[in-house]
């Protein structure tokens, strides 16, 4: 019979028998029942030895009946480990009949209160690995068994010239407007240069730098718009445009006040030296690839690349694409191609679609979180030594919209954080405009990366991110009431993922195909 598990009382290793003896062998003695004051079981809580010596129990494999196994001296362990290992097997006798004395019938089985793992006291202290590892295999299985199944009855849907086609050719004026956009950091540099030389004034630095930006994103627009480009093409330069726009944005702004404090701090010192800060292009060339929005003269940076580790996210980044490529052409376009526009048919037809497209969706864009915010940001930090690698949190566990979105996105969150919410702030903004303020901005550019590759401007990215703000103050509300509850997250599934997301994938697509039968 294999041997189980020892009680947690009874001592760490297999072999602790001698002190368990001894107290039991002190309370018949004595007269106890052995149920009575059970902590005082343990070995340790016995110091006697004449009442074990004198009992004539006759256990002639202790030599030493005051010690228990863990409790011998090195030496004895030393020579037990090497008997092992030699196999001498006669030395482990002590060993192998302890365990005769392991289990006594008079030795209490429950020692204390205790919770069952799933109850609601104890379920958040307990590791439940297992249960998600049961999760994922039927997950695979159940999507394993509908692929299969969709295979079988509509075959594979992938068109041939999904990655690239000839006509992908004619995005070429998008791919010259990117590396254009890469000389706007080049100009800024040289502004602030001849700001830290003092040969220009701080307000003509500040219509320079406003002027820099606004072309960061006014330049992109116009292209898109102008060129019959695909939509991937127009969102991947529209991405770049904004994170182009929010690092010079941020290389401004972090410049502006280095030049107020070093202006300060010369002011206090001398009244006649000269204010300096450092104005690096190695830095801002480093910072404008660097997985980060938040510039900073010098970064926590890593010993080494580890070269196989790239390799090894470099391949799970290629087929996790591969897996959104084949559930945005298997499964999400059938749907919204054989769908109705959700605002003007009927409304139980409509929350059925929505409902059908929220599990594809909600696939997808749980493999672009993890494709760019886990594989395509660690691979770029680990090229590029870049050490703090915070770029998500567990969003997954918030309880409200508020707390969501400041894991969801580290990186555009720190910079809403340093460059729109507390300078509100310091200019004396309440925290509820602050707040309003940096949702707007937020909405305003998932706005741009949406519509203008569509070449639709109905709005309806910037009232998703708008209706967050309510979904805020309700969450924010629930959580209030109702402490240590999961309300707030159920919600924020509910209507950001299975019903907001899908909903604006139908109208997007349903206002699209209407102005291309219109213009036709």
């Amino acid at each position: 019979m294999p041997i189980m598990e020892l009680p947690e009382n009874q001592g760490a290793t297999a072999t602790a028998t001698a002190s368990g003896i001894e107290s039991d062998l002190i309370r018949r003695r004595r007269g106890s029942n052995g149920f009575e004051q059970a902590n005082a079981i343990n070995g340790a809580d016995v110091n006697t030895t004449d009442d074990v010596c004198g009992s004539g129990a006759g256990f002639e494999t202790m030599n030493e009946p005051t010690k228990s196994v863990g409790e011998s001296n090195p030496r004895e362990k030393e020579d037990r480990n090497d008997a092992v290992a030699n196999g001498d097997e006669s030395k482990t006798t002590e060993a192998t009949t302890a365990y005769k004395f392991s289990y006594r019938a008079s030795a209490p089985a429950h020692r204390r209160i205790r919770e069952s793992p799933l109850s609601s006291d104890a379920i958040f202290r307990q590791s439940h690995a297992g249960l998600f590892n049961l999760c994922v295999v039927v997950l695979i299985a159940v999507n394993s068994r509908l692929i299969i199944e969709n295979l079988m009855k509509y075959g594979l849907l992938i068109r041939a010239g999904f990655w690239f086609s000839s006509k992908s050719l004619r995005d070429w004026p998008l791919l010259m407007c990117c590396l254009i956009l890469q000389l706007l950091p080049l100009t800024a540099f040289l502004v602030e240069k001849m700001a830290q030389k003092r040969r220009l004034t701080e307000r003509v630095v500040v219509i320079l730098h406003i002027t820099i930006t606004t072309v960061a994103i006014l330049y992109p627009v116009l292209v898109i718009l102008k060129c019959d480009s695909a939509f991937l093409s127009g969102v991947i330069l529209m991405l770049v445009a904004c994170i182009v726009w929010m690092k010079l944005v941020s290389y401004a702004h972090t410049n502006h006040d280095m030049r107020v404090l070093a202006k300060s701090m010369d002011k206090v010192e001398t009244s006649d030296a000269d204010y300096s800060y450092d104005v690096s292009f190695k830095s801002l060339a480093y910072f404008m690839v660097a997985p980060t929005l938040c510039y900073q003269l010098s970064y926590p940076r890593t010993p080494c690349i580890r070269k196989g580790w790239v390799a090894r996210q470099f391949i799970k980044l290629v087929i996790f694409t591969g897996l959104m490529g084949f559930i945005i052409e298997q499964y999400i376009n059938p749907i919204v191609q054989n769908s109705q526009h959700p605002l003007k048919g009927n409304l139980l037809y409509a929350i059925e679609r929505v409902l059908k497209l929220s599990v594809p969706n909600l696939y997808v864009w749980l493999c672009m979180f993890y494709c760019i915010f886990h594989l395509w940001l660690n691979i770029l930090a680990e090229l590029l030594c870049f050490g703090d690698r915070e770029f998500y949190k567990d969003w997954w566990n918030a309880k409200t919209i508020d707390e969501y979105w400041r894991m969801w996105n580290m990186p555009v969150h720190k910079w809403m954080v340093r460059h729109i919410y507390f300078p509100c702030l310091r200019n004396g903004i309440p925290k509820a405009i602050a707040l309003l303020i940096a949702f707007l901005v937020s909405a305003v550019f998932h706005e741009l990366c949406i519509a203008v590759p569509c070449r639709l401007f109905k709005f309806w990215a910037f009232i998703g991110i708008m209706f967050q703000v309510p979904l805020v103050i309700l969450t924010n509300f629930l959580q209030n009431q109702f402490q240590s509850s999961m309300v707030g997250n159920m919600m924020f599934w509910c209507f950001f993922c299975i019903l907001g997301q899908p909903m604006c994938v139908l109208l997007y697509y349903h206002d699209v195909m209407n102005r291309k039968g219109s213009a036709r």
